[in-house]
């Protein structure tokens, strides 16, 4: 599953290869219980006493995917945050974009754009939506979004209460449906972009039901 730009056709292809997880983070391969494949794999040994060729272990791979992307493709993963030790985050083509070890991750909306034909980091930015008014200088900065960009937005505890109309029907306009429905706490993850055509088939946003931070 990939993403075509029609301007660009031999430009980078998107692929939705992440997992988008809330307050937990597991990955997928985590839940591959590894006892059991190690139990299979003596079991075949077992049999004729014949030697078994040994898979090789699956290798980390870009933002902490088990399997590689596409050639062509770019790897990233969002993760919404809440509480004090579970801090939002944005990987990028196995770069930290936003994240606690950066230092810049914050309570409200964490965003960060990225050129869609190059890959490069533009800008990070994150709008406390709960202390504050920032609604204002968040509309002006997705305003001022370069087209052909990719833009990451991740929730940290919360970021909805003090978030008006108009930023949200900026947000809408780069491609949000959930953005108006997100409550205290929601978590939030989203895949928006400037100039960009999605696929209709990949998943660009999640929300989730409020929760308490701890």
């Amino acid at each position: 599953m990939g993403l075509g730009v029609s301007n660009y056709m031999k430009g980078p292809l998107l692929l939705f290869a992440s997992i988008c997880a809330w307050y937990s983070g597991y990955l997928l391969a985590e839940f591959i219980p590894d006892e059991s494949l190690i139990n299979a794999i003596r079991t075949m040994q077992n049999i004729g006493k014949k030697p078994v060729i040994r898979a090789p272990l699956p290798k980390r791979q870009k933002c902490g995917h088990w399997t590689s992307c596409p050639p062509n493709s770019y790897a990233y993963q969002l993760l919404s945050g809440g509480g004090p030790n579970n801090y939002a985050k944005i990987c990028f083509e196995d770069e930290l974009l936003i994240s606690e070890e950066k230092g810049n991750v914050a309570r409200g909306i964490n965003i960060a754009i990225v050129n869609y034909k190059t890959g490069k980091l533009i800008d990070t930015k994150y709008f406390d939506m709960y202390g504050g008014d920032n609604s204002g200088p968040l509309t002006q900065f997705i305003k001022n979004v370069p087209q052909e960009s990719l833009v990451f937005m991740v929730t940290h505890d919360d970021g909805s209460s003090r978030l008006k109309n108009d930023a949200k029907n900026a947000i809408e306009g780069l491609g949000s449906k959930e953005i108006k429905n997100i409550k205290f706490r929601s978590s939030w993850v989203f895949l928006g972009g400037k100039g960009v055509d999605f696929p209709e088939n990949i998943q660009r946003e999640k929300v989730t039901a409020a929760r308490l931070s701890t």
